[in-house]
């Protein structure tokens, strides 16, 4: 009878960060699925964050609602990045650019 177990694990990590554009920050997670600490497989997804979700609150006097985005859920690493990058100069810009688009 062999009494070897394997060792099957899963990693999922935010394996790069990076700023794009100029509020644009983008996460690229991999997950890691090994045996006994041999890599078997490697996938990757991205998601975009961007400072605010915005909407037209108002189409009569075109008023908008900026909600800040919530980051909570993501890694320290990714909160830290987002918050250096998301500065007030930053929002403020993201906000203008948002507002003048066309289809909100």
């Amino acid at each position: 009878i062999n009494n070897n177990t394997m060792a099957i694990t899963k990693e999922v990590k935010a394996d790069k960060i990076e700023v794009v554009g100029d509020w644009n920050v983008q996460v690229r997670t991999a997950t890691i699925i090994k045996e006994d600490d041999v890599e078997l497989t490697r996938s990757f997804s991205r998601h975009v964050l961007q400072p605010f979700s915005a909407s037209v609150q108002d189409a009569d006097d075109d008023s908008w609602t900026h909600t800040d985005t919530d980051i909570s859920n993501e890694s320290a690493q990714v909160q830290a990045i987002a918050t250096a990058a998301w500065t007030d100069d930053v929002k403020a810009a993201y906000k203008t650019w948002k507002e003048a688009q066309t289809n909100p």
